[in-house]
């Protein structure tokens, strides 16, 4: 058995450059470092680029967008209340939704930011655009010791840093929504497009799995542990975890409150989200040219520890953010393949050394402990020691 349950031959699909190596579970889901799914292959090719080419390249987007003005006339506030909640952190994608809806289908939204681990300059510019175009907006920011302890815990034992904030995230826009009376949540894309299931792409709706449980009494895991292990062993007690429990179920049903996907009813691009915000507001891409471990510059810029999710990506499953962007961009059709195999190779896996230092402080942990944690996580059967350095054993060409 392989580390992470992972298929032990390395397949890459003939469409795109993605390897069966890339897992299809939300981060929210992970208990352990061992119990990863895989996104599914079909004679070589994967189910991403079998969604695209099987339904969304089929889809008539006219009856799409009438569904939307249906669904927003449905929910769209007669007396000025807030009518639809838009969670986002003011990159491209939640000023697009929120923008769509306020000024196309003439909705009142109300927008919710779960903070960064640590904002960066360009991400904070861009979230104060964002509301300068005219939204409320609440800023949650979680207690930092406690969403430190998690993220360092969560490195540990997924070496995945990311994941306490994904759960938080996505857990307190409904509980949002309940506060406010606030029926209908809109996120951006739903990931079954590009790595979940195939068949959870024919509804709009996010399956409430994702952010409700029906009972209590079943365990809830963060950062690797259950609540009973985060409170017994990590001095962290129920007022610390709550934020980052989801809601109940029945509540959230009783309460007729559902969560979208605008890329149900939009054909969604992330170059076409790019220049639509860059023509509706103020939006900053990267300075420095391109991001970190990439060749755009215009995805994940909010987060000093954005660069390191990517990181870990690679370093547990062989591919990160440059075959992220790239697969996208050839199913979107504005690279080939053969473009997007020399930019995976120069790209994918460069170490985002530009906040290391910020991330060590913020993790409390020494380099040696970081790099002991990095290189216990890489699979035997994706990787190899060359002298000093490692390298993957099968790398797409």
């Amino acid at each position: 058995m392989t580390k992470y349950n992972l298929p032990k031959k390395v397949i890459f699909c003939k469409k795109c450059v993605q390897s069966n190596q890339r897992p299809n579970t939300s981060p929210e889901f992970e208990k352990s470092s061992s119990n990863i799914g895989t996104l599914q292959f079909d004679n070589d090719v994967c189910h991403a680029c079998k969604y695209y080419e099987e339904v969304k390249n089929k889809i008539n987007w006219k009856d799409r967008y009438k569904e939307l003005e249906e669904l927003c006339n449905k929910f769209r506030s007669k007396d000025g209340n807030y009518d639809v909640l838009v969670p986002g952190s003011g990159g491209k994608d939640s000023i697009f939704v929120s923008h769509y809806l306020k000024f196309k289908m003439k909705m009142n939204p109300l927008t919710i930011t779960w903070a960064p681990h640590m904002y960066t300059d360009i991400g904070w510019r861009n979230f104060q655009s964002w509301l300068r175009l005219g939204f409320d907006n609440i800023l949650f920011t979680p207690n930092y010791k406690v969403h430190s302890k998690l993220s360092k815990l969560a490195f540990k034992k997924l070496v995945n840093p990311f994941q306490p904030f994904i759960v938080g995230q996505k857990n307190l826009a409904p509980k949002i929504a309940d506060k406010y009376n606030i029926k209908l949540i809109m996120y951006g894309e739903n990931n079954a497009e590009v790595h979940n299931n195939i068949n959870d792409t024919h509804s709009p709706l996010m399956d409430p799995k994702h952010y409700s449980v029906e009972d209590y009494n079943k365990e809830l895991f963060l950062s690797g542990l259950n609540f009973k292990d985060l409170k017994e062993n990590h001095n962290l007690n129920e007022n610390d975890l709550d934020v980052y429990k989801p809601g109940l179920r029945e509540k959230f049903e009783k309460k007729n409150i559902v969560v979208h996907f605008m890329s149900h009813y939009i054909n969604w691009s992330p170059h076409d989200n790019y220049y639509y915000v860059k023509k509706h507001s103020k939006f900053e891409s990267n300075p420095d040219g391109r991001s970190e471990g990439t060749y755009t510059k215009f995805v994940g810029l909010d987060d000093k520890m954005d660069g390191q999710n990517f990181f870990t990506m690679h370093v547990k499953f062989g591919h990160g953010r440059a075959t992220n962007d790239a697969c996208r961009d050839i199913r979107d059709g504005y690279i080939s393949r053969d473009e997007a195999i020399h930019l995976v190779n120069k790209y994918d896996g460069e170490f985002p050394k530009k906040y290391f230092k910020d991330i060590l402080d913020y993790l409390d942990i020494t380099e040696n402990e970081y790099w002991e944690i990095i290189d216990n996580a890489r699979p035997d059967h994706i990787w190899k020691r060359d002298g000093n350095k490692w390298k993957l054993k099968n790398q797409i060409k």
